[in-house]
């Protein structure tokens, strides 16, 4: 089991910056690969980015790509998402995600992530 806590949400202008940090409960955060996914009022959760165990290797959806960064460090069981260039269309609640599955490669499948934080909200205003 898991504990996933989101942190880092708020207001900021349109081309701005925010870093979300999500702390794990456990030994075992490192045996996890960490996704991150955002819902707008209004419509579906959607994968925003995802790292593997190590932090080698990510993923990202086209609408944020060159703009926000994944990034982890096991020994403060944290997962990060830098996020820059901030657009009033980024303005969601931002969940973080634990997938055991570590031998399958990083996913954007939603479903294939086993636990979940309470989410943080990203405000973007124009």
């Amino acid at each position: 089991q898991v504990q996933l806590v989101e942190s880092g949400g708020g207001l900021v202008q349109a081309g701005g910056s925010l870093r979300l940090s999500c702390v794990a409960s456990g030994r075992t955060f490192s045996a996890y690969k960490m996704g991150w996914f955002r819902q707008a009022p209004g419509k579906e959760r959607e994968f925003v980015s995802a790292i593997n165990l190590s932090g080698s290797s990510t993923a990202y959806a086209d609408s944020v790509k060159g703009r926000f960064t994944i990034s982890r460090d096991n020994a403060k069981n944290t997962v990060y998402l830098q996020m820059t260039s901030l657009k009033p269309e980024d303005t969601a609640v931002y969940y973080c995600a634990a997938d055991r599955e570590f031998r399958l490669p990083l996913t954007a499948r939603e479903s294939r992530y086993d636990f979940w934080g309470q989410g943080t909200q990203v405000t973007v205003s124009s």
